[in-house]
Protein backbone atom coordinates (compact mmCIF):
# COMPACT_ATOMS: atom_id res chain seq x y z
CA UNK A 1 0.00 0.00 0.00
CA UNK A 2 1.22 3.69 -0.95
CA UNK A 3 2.42 5.25 1.90
CA UNK A 4 1.25 8.89 0.94
CA UNK A 5 -0.87 10.30 -2.40
CA UNK A 6 -0.78 13.27 -3.69
CA UNK A 7 -4.14 14.66 -5.02
CA UNK A 8 -4.33 17.79 -6.75
CA UNK A 9 -6.57 20.43 -5.76
CA UNK A 10 -8.09 24.11 -6.73
CA UNK A 11 -8.16 26.87 -4.34
CA UNK A 12 -11.97 27.00 -3.55
CA UNK A 13 -12.14 22.60 -3.52
CA UNK A 14 -13.33 21.47 0.12
CA UNK A 15 -11.35 18.60 2.00
CA UNK A 16 -11.62 16.80 5.04
CA UNK A 17 -9.15 17.39 7.41
CA UNK A 18 -8.66 18.15 11.35
CA UNK A 19 -6.01 18.07 13.69
CA UNK A 20 -6.05 18.18 17.94
CA UNK A 21 -5.36 16.37 20.72
CA UNK A 22 -8.75 13.90 20.59
CA UNK A 23 -6.74 12.47 17.02
CA UNK A 24 -4.94 9.63 17.25
CA UNK A 25 -1.94 10.66 15.86
CA UNK A 26 -1.78 13.67 17.50
CA UNK A 27 2.25 14.97 17.72
CA UNK A 28 3.24 11.82 15.72
CA UNK A 29 4.21 14.17 12.87
CA UNK A 30 6.46 16.08 14.94
CA UNK A 31 8.92 12.80 14.93
CA UNK A 32 11.16 11.98 12.23
CA UNK A 33 11.56 15.45 11.95
CA UNK A 34 13.28 16.92 8.66
CA UNK A 35 11.91 20.63 9.16
CA UNK A 36 13.27 23.41 7.02
CA UNK A 37 12.60 26.88 8.25
CA UNK A 38 12.24 29.92 6.24
CA UNK A 39 13.59 33.61 6.87
CA UNK A 40 9.55 34.42 8.09
CA UNK A 41 9.70 31.47 10.48
CA UNK A 42 12.90 32.48 11.65
CA UNK A 43 11.99 36.16 12.79
CA UNK A 44 8.50 34.86 14.34
CA UNK A 45 10.17 32.31 16.76
CA UNK A 46 12.86 34.06 17.94
CA UNK A 47 10.62 36.79 18.86
CA UNK A 48 8.79 34.05 20.53
CA UNK A 49 11.55 33.36 22.24
CA UNK A 50 12.75 36.70 22.76
CA UNK A 51 15.91 36.03 21.63
CA UNK A 52 17.93 37.46 18.93
CA UNK A 53 18.02 35.66 15.36
CA UNK A 54 21.81 34.99 15.92
CA UNK A 55 20.91 33.40 19.58
CA UNK A 56 17.71 31.67 18.33
CA UNK A 57 19.81 30.21 14.85
CA UNK A 58 22.66 29.06 17.94
CA UNK A 59 20.00 27.08 20.06
CA UNK A 60 17.67 26.25 17.61
CA UNK A 61 19.36 25.23 14.36
CA UNK A 62 21.70 23.80 11.89
CA UNK A 63 22.79 24.98 8.90
CA UNK A 64 23.86 23.44 5.17
CA UNK A 65 24.28 24.52 2.25
CA UNK A 66 21.43 23.21 -0.39
CA UNK A 67 22.66 21.03 -3.06
CA UNK A 68 20.13 22.33 -5.74
CA UNK A 69 20.12 26.04 -4.58
CA UNK A 70 23.84 26.92 -3.64
CA UNK A 71 21.95 28.87 -0.87
CA UNK A 72 22.76 28.32 3.36
CA UNK A 73 19.21 26.43 4.33
CA UNK A 74 18.32 26.40 8.00
CA UNK A 75 16.34 23.07 9.22
CA UNK A 76 15.06 22.78 12.99
CA UNK A 77 17.84 20.11 15.33
CA UNK A 78 15.94 17.54 16.56
CA UNK A 79 15.54 17.50 20.46
CA UNK A 80 16.51 14.06 20.07
CA UNK A 81 18.86 12.24 17.47
CA UNK A 82 17.23 9.10 17.66
CA UNK A 83 13.93 9.91 17.12
CA UNK A 84 14.13 13.13 15.68
CA UNK A 85 12.07 15.17 18.16
CA UNK A 86 10.89 18.61 17.18
CA UNK A 87 12.38 20.56 20.25
CA UNK A 88 8.83 22.61 20.11
CA UNK A 89 6.70 19.70 20.42
CA UNK A 90 5.45 18.69 24.19
CA UNK A 91 2.82 16.37 26.16
CA UNK A 92 0.18 18.87 24.95
CA UNK A 93 1.34 19.84 21.70
CA UNK A 94 3.05 21.99 19.76
CA UNK A 95 4.89 24.82 22.60
CA UNK A 96 5.23 27.80 19.80
CA UNK A 97 1.67 27.23 18.71
CA UNK A 98 0.86 31.02 17.47
CA UNK A 99 4.44 31.58 15.77
CA UNK A 100 4.36 28.01 14.64
CA UNK A 101 6.77 27.37 10.92
CA UNK A 102 4.71 27.53 7.47
CA UNK A 103 4.84 24.11 6.77
CA UNK A 104 3.19 23.40 9.91
CA UNK A 105 0.64 25.41 9.75
CA UNK A 106 -0.27 24.45 5.64
CA UNK A 107 -0.07 20.43 6.36
CA UNK A 108 -1.93 18.77 4.75
CA UNK A 109 -2.23 21.56 1.42
CA UNK A 110 1.16 21.55 -0.51
CA UNK A 111 1.00 24.97 -1.94
CA UNK A 112 3.78 25.33 -5.43
CA UNK A 113 4.66 28.64 -6.70
CA UNK A 114 6.15 29.30 -10.45
CA UNK A 115 6.69 31.92 -13.06
CA UNK A 116 6.14 31.19 -16.41
CA UNK A 117 9.92 31.65 -18.82
CA UNK A 118 8.12 33.55 -21.07
CA UNK A 119 5.84 36.45 -19.90
CA UNK A 120 7.09 35.96 -16.04
CA UNK A 121 3.36 35.55 -14.55
CA UNK A 122 2.52 33.70 -11.65
CA UNK A 123 1.30 30.40 -11.09
CA UNK A 124 0.07 28.95 -7.82
CA UNK A 125 -1.09 25.29 -7.75
CA UNK A 126 -2.18 23.42 -4.74
CA UNK A 127 -2.48 19.49 -3.74
CA UNK A 128 -3.01 17.82 -0.75
CA UNK A 129 -0.89 15.42 0.74
CA UNK A 130 -2.27 12.12 2.49
CA UNK A 131 0.07 10.39 4.63
CA UNK A 132 -0.56 6.52 5.61
CA UNK A 133 0.19 7.60 9.52
CA UNK A 134 -2.16 10.49 9.08
CA UNK A 135 -5.55 10.30 10.80
CA UNK A 136 -6.47 13.70 10.77
CA UNK A 137 -8.51 12.96 7.42
CA UNK A 138 -10.94 10.80 9.34
CA UNK A 139 -12.33 14.12 11.14
CA UNK A 140 -15.19 15.37 9.65
CA UNK A 141 -14.38 19.20 9.65
CA UNK A 142 -14.53 20.76 5.70
CA UNK A 143 -12.75 23.85 4.29
CA UNK A 144 -12.00 25.05 1.07
CA UNK A 145 -8.12 25.36 0.49
CA UNK A 146 -8.57 29.11 0.75
CA UNK A 147 -10.23 29.03 3.63
CA UNK A 148 -7.80 27.01 5.45
CA UNK A 149 -5.34 29.14 4.80
CA UNK A 150 -6.70 31.73 5.92
CA UNK A 151 -7.42 30.07 9.45
CA UNK A 152 -4.09 28.93 9.92
CA UNK A 153 -2.83 32.34 9.60
CA UNK A 154 -0.32 31.84 6.21
CA UNK A 155 -1.02 35.28 4.37
CA UNK A 156 2.35 36.92 5.53
CA UNK A 157 4.19 33.58 5.73
CA UNK A 158 2.61 33.03 1.99
CA UNK A 159 4.45 36.44 0.72
CA UNK A 160 7.53 36.30 2.01
CA UNK A 161 8.25 32.63 1.22
CA UNK A 162 7.12 33.85 -2.49
CA UNK A 163 9.84 36.37 -2.63
CA UNK A 164 12.36 33.38 -1.27
CA UNK A 165 11.59 31.68 -4.24
CA UNK A 166 11.71 34.73 -6.24
CA UNK A 167 15.67 35.46 -4.76
CA UNK A 168 16.23 31.17 -5.38
CA UNK A 169 15.27 31.44 -9.36
CA UNK A 170 16.87 34.60 -9.84
CA UNK A 171 20.38 33.39 -8.35
CA UNK A 172 20.19 30.04 -10.13
CA UNK A 173 19.79 32.05 -13.38
CA UNK A 174 22.41 34.25 -12.77
CA UNK A 175 24.79 32.32 -10.41
CA UNK A 176 24.82 28.81 -10.46
CA UNK A 177 26.10 26.52 -7.59
CA UNK A 178 27.24 27.83 -4.14
CA UNK A 179 27.63 31.50 -2.86
CA UNK A 180 30.94 32.31 -1.24
CA UNK A 181 32.62 34.58 0.63
CA UNK A 182 30.76 38.02 1.11
CA UNK A 183 27.74 36.78 -0.45
CA UNK A 184 27.15 33.80 0.95
CA UNK A 185 27.61 36.27 4.48
CA UNK A 186 25.38 38.52 2.95
CA UNK A 187 22.71 36.11 1.98
CA UNK A 188 22.96 34.48 5.01
CA UNK A 189 22.02 37.94 7.14
CA UNK A 190 19.43 39.20 4.97
CA UNK A 191 17.69 35.94 5.25
CA UNK A 192 18.04 34.45 8.55
CA UNK A 193 20.30 36.51 11.02
CA UNK A 194 18.85 40.06 10.26
CA UNK A 195 19.22 41.40 14.14
CA UNK A 196 22.78 41.85 12.86
CA UNK A 197 21.76 44.60 10.54
CA UNK A 198 20.28 46.52 13.95
CA UNK A 199 24.09 46.70 15.27
CA UNK A 200 26.16 49.62 14.96
CA UNK A 201 28.65 49.62 11.69
CA UNK A 202 26.27 46.11 10.50
CA UNK A 203 25.58 48.29 7.24
CA UNK A 204 29.44 48.94 6.68
CA UNK A 205 30.18 45.07 7.88
CA UNK A 206 28.13 44.13 4.09
CA UNK A 207 29.33 46.91 2.52
CA UNK A 208 25.68 48.42 1.86
CA UNK A 209 24.07 51.21 2.68
CA UNK A 210 23.20 52.34 6.19
CA UNK A 211 19.33 50.93 6.48
CA UNK A 212 16.47 53.51 7.45
CA UNK A 213 15.96 53.52 11.53
CA UNK A 214 12.09 52.84 11.01
CA UNK A 215 12.84 49.64 8.68
CA UNK A 216 15.23 48.09 11.90
CA UNK A 217 13.12 48.98 14.27
CA UNK A 218 9.79 46.75 12.56
CA UNK A 219 11.19 42.85 11.72
CA UNK A 220 8.94 42.31 8.99
CA UNK A 221 10.10 45.67 7.05
CA UNK A 222 13.48 44.72 7.93
CA UNK A 223 13.16 41.20 6.46
CA UNK A 224 11.19 42.13 3.48
CA UNK A 225 14.20 45.49 2.81
CA UNK A 226 16.91 42.29 2.84
CA UNK A 227 15.16 40.01 0.79
CA UNK A 228 14.30 42.75 -1.58
CA UNK A 229 18.04 43.70 -1.59
CA UNK A 230 18.87 40.37 -2.66
CA UNK A 231 15.90 40.02 -4.96
CA UNK A 232 17.48 43.72 -6.85
CA UNK A 233 21.27 42.14 -7.01
CA UNK A 234 20.41 39.39 -8.72
CA UNK A 235 18.16 41.22 -10.97
CA UNK A 236 21.02 43.50 -11.86
CA UNK A 237 23.32 40.70 -12.53
CA UNK A 238 20.67 39.03 -14.93
CA UNK A 239 20.66 42.05 -16.69
CA UNK A 240 23.86 42.35 -17.59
Amino acid sequence: MESEKIIELSVEEPFCFGCHNHVPCFNECCRDLNQFLTPYDIIRLKNHFKLSSSEFLKQYTTQHIGPQTGLPVITITPADRFERVCPFVSASGCSVYENRPSSCRMYPVIRVLSRSREDGKQEIRYALLREKHCRGFEQKSQLTVREWMAGQGLASYNEANDLMMDIISLKNQTMPGPLKGHLQKLFYTMCYDIDRLKAPGGAAELEISEIPEAVKNDDEKLLRYGMNYLKKYFMALQSK
